[in-house]
């Protein structure tokens, strides 16, 4: 085959130009298949989605994936970095720590912090302020990051500075032994102490949340009341699985989704202006992971951190106990 004239100019720091001509052999090809047989160091799933995103100029013009080609034709590709693949990187992102050692660190998560990359959030995460704080877990999967917290969710949460640690985190986790409890401040008037055993998986109706559905994974939260409002509940919960948005799903599920929650809305009760002030200034779910306990994964010791409310949730608790019934 006629080898293709293809160029590449400096973009920027991040990204570079490519300009190809189309061989003649290739008439008849769509662009993509094209792409992919004169661009063999990048995936057909990511020349597809530059093509989708405008990177891929065919004649000066966009096109689609299945554009065909006659040969001859002018094509610029703007290859810029995949985001994915420089996600995990060190970056100086300031985080809380409670308790280090040669095995484990114990973070109190501020609310607003992501903890691991993922798409809309590929830089700025915990991971990365782990992965610049602590060079050596890059030799660690995940940064050592053995459980996650929502990114508004704030509190306690531990991550391992070595295989072995990990290894053995993932194992209590697994086991049920790690002890996580949480505060959080639920919509309504709470009767009792309870359980919810339920399943929990993505949202048949709505593919970003969560739900308790049939054939989920199993999830039970154990809660108690710790104080009553005029139309909101003050409880502790206590996990024994770990599933995505689970105090979340399950409150709700209850019927008593979390104060100010944005995903989970539940049940809307009737409250005075200033309160409904107060939640929306808070402006996240009122969920906080306030207490830690686990086995060290060397010394064999049970060790247990608690983490105050923050500021946020204690002035939302405040003006709970002044509106009146």
């Amino acid at each position: 085959m006629e080898h293709s004239d293809i160029e590449a100019d400096d973009y920027n720091d991040s990204a570079e130009t490519l300009r190809i001509t189309v061989p003649k052999e290739l008439a008849g090809g769509r662009l993509d298949a094209v792409l992919a047989k004169l661009l063999p160091d990048y995936s057909r799933s990511r020349l597809a989605r530059w093509i989708d995103d405008g990177a891929v100029l065919l004649e000066g013009k966009t096109a689609t994936p299945k554009t065909k080609l006659w040969g001859g034709e002018a094509v610029t590709v703007e290859v810029a970095p995949d985001p994915q693949e420089s996600a995990f990187q060190p970056e100086p992102v300031e985080f809380p720590v409670v308790y280090e050692d040669e095995s484990i660190v114990v973070i109190d998560k501020p609310a607003g912090l992501v903890v691991h990359p993922a798409a809309g959030n590929w830089s700025g995460t915990l991971l990365n302020g782990l992965l610049h704080r602590y060079p050596a877990l890059a030799g660690v999967p995940r940064a050592g990051i053995v459980h996650r917290l929502d990114k508004d969710t704030s509190g306690l949460m531990v991550v391992a500075r070595t295989l072995k640690a990990q290894t053995e985190l993932v194992r209590q986790l697994q086991a049920r032994s790690v002890k996580r409890h949480y505060l959080a401040i639920a919509q309504g008037v709470l009767a009792g102490d309870g359980t919810v055993d339920a399943p929990i998986g993505r949202d048949p109706r709505n593919r970003l949340k969560m739900a308790v559905v049939p054939g989920g994974k199993p999830a039970i939260t154990h809660y108690s009341v710790l104080e009553r409002f005029a139309r909101h509940t003050l409880v502790e919960c206590r996990l024994e699985t770990g599933r995505t948005h689970q105090i979340r799903v399950h409150m709700d599920h209850l019927g008593h989704a979390l104060a100010a929650d944005p995903v989970y809305r539940g049940k809307q009760y009737a409250i005075s202006a200033a309160l409904a002030e107060a939640l929306t200034r808070f402006n996240r779910q009122a969920l906080h992971a306030a207490r830690l306990a686990l086995v060290h994964p060397e010394s064999g010791q049970t060790m247990e951190w608690t983490s105050p409310l923050p500021a946020d949730m204690a002035t939302l608790l405040q003006q709970l106990r002044e509106e009146k019934p």
